[in-house]
């Protein structure tokens, strides 16, 4: 039985707090934040942080928050389903071709990325003509969605069909990994894109709302609830299932047109999702825990459920990991998301020099502008220390490291 690697923090007047944060720092504003959820009359035994924890919008990122009764929708967050998929391939590191420039240009034509506003020019992030395996996708998704905008009408002016199948900007990338066997694995991050953002933020200021008319006065307005049997948890958790299934969705799409590109820079015939894991992180949904049914709410976690494979990245300059869950009851059964960040993107750009970002990404072909400071290696928690506080959540399986990474 490996030792319980947890912290315990009882909060007056509230759950306790159970944080996997050993050696790892944590910022003082983040321990505040949980101790807010963790006041709410709902929380179910206790909220889970984990190593990557980090201050977030209303509920920290990095952290798991069982409920019964009610759902907070800026706990799920605004990039609903947001996740993580990689791929293994046939190939190994001695079938790609020296120079990679040529594989991350064919990625970056491949997929959609970044984002580009003004008027009268059209979004780099979103499709101009959707190819054809993005309609097809779509309409798998295209009836439940004329549904929810039937009954809520803001949500069709939005990007949906035509983010399907793009990565965005931030955090979110497309790499090419070898694990230490030197095989050749793609992996990629993304969520549910500008529709997913419309559904969230839309529920986050419906729930602030109804917490007004019904006088609720809250910690933190952002922690604002809707309680199990309204109309609005219904619709919202119809809502965030069907943003959680676009984002799925949108990381086969992306990786399908990724292989493609691989494909076209590489002679060699290959084989792809040899061992394929495709996570949410960024979710809420129904589980069972210490025998009773609850909703969790995972704000920058991953499931890790005994036998489950889950994916744990670093930063851009980092290793990164794909692993099997333990199925730890006192975590409900989660682990980290990623190394978590300990700069915000603003400390990031005025701390970090270009030719700092430039060494620590040595090896790796990427943008090595100012334009990725915020995203630069030195902007998150060391990995390793964050997998080291986590031995008892998950197992690794295989350890990758990027070669090519593409972001927004």
């Amino acid at each position: 039985m490996t030792e319980a690697l947890y912290e315990y923090t009882p909060v007056k007047g509230g759950a306790p707090i159970k944080s996997w944060t050993r050696d790892v720092p944590v910022d003082e504003k983040a321990k505040e934040q949980l101790a807010l959820a963790a006041k709410l009359p709902f929380i179910y035994k206790h909220v889970a942080a984990m190593p990557d924890v980090h201050v977030g919008i209303g509920a920290t990122v990095g952290s798991v928050i069982p409920t019964k009764g009610a759902v907070i929708p800026a706990a799920v967050g605004v990039d609903i389903g947001c996740g993580m998929m990689a791929a293994r391939t046939s190939l190994m590191a001695s079938d790609l071709p020296d120079n990679l420039a040529g594989i991350r240009s064919a990625i970056e034509a491949a997929v959609p990325h970044g984002r580009s506003v003004g008027r009268g020019k059209r979004d780099r992030g979103a499709w101009g003509d959707p190819p054809a395996s993005v309609i097809e996708a779509w309409a798998s998704l295209k009836a439940r969605f004329d549904a929810l905008c039937e009954k809520y009408p803001r949500l069709k002016n939005t990007n949906n069909v035509l983010h399907l199948g793009t990565l965005g900007t931030g955090n979110h990338f497309v790499e090419v990994c070898l694990d230490t066997e030197q095989r050749v694995w793609v992996m990629l991050h993304s969520g549910s894109r500008g529709v997913g953002n419309a559904i969230g933020r839309f529920f986050i200021e419906l729930a602030k709302k109804d917490m007004r008319q019904w006088h609720i006065n809250l910690p933190d307005e952002d922690l604002a609830y809707f309680p199990e049997g309204t109309e609005h948890f219904d619709d919202y958790v119809e809502a965030v299932e069907w943003a959680q299934d676009f984002a799925f969705l949108n990381r086969r799409v992306m990786m399908t047109h990724a292989l493609d590109a691989l494909r076209s820079q590489i002679a060699k015939p290959f084989e792809a999702e040899c061992e394929a894991v495709n996570c949410h992180h960024n979710y809420v949904t129904r589980e069972n825990h210490f025998g009773e049914n609850v909703l969790v709410t995972r704000k920058g976690a991953v499931r890790a459920a005994k036998g489950t494979l889950g994916i744990i990245p670093g930063s851009m300059g980092a290793k990164s990991f794909i692993v099997r869950g333990l199925g730890n009851a006192d975590s409900f059964e989660s682990c980290s998301h990623g190394a978590g960040r300990v700069m915000s993107r603003t400390q990031a750009k005025k701390l970090v020099s270009l030719d700092e970002h430039i060494a620590d990404t040595a090896g790796v072909e990427c943008r090595k502008d100012e334009g990725v400071i915020d995203e630069t290696p030195k902007a998150y928690k060391p990995i390793d220390k964050v997998m080291a506080a986590q031995a008892d959540l998950v197992e690794i399986v295989h350890t990758l490291k990027q070669v090519v990474c593409v972001k927004g």
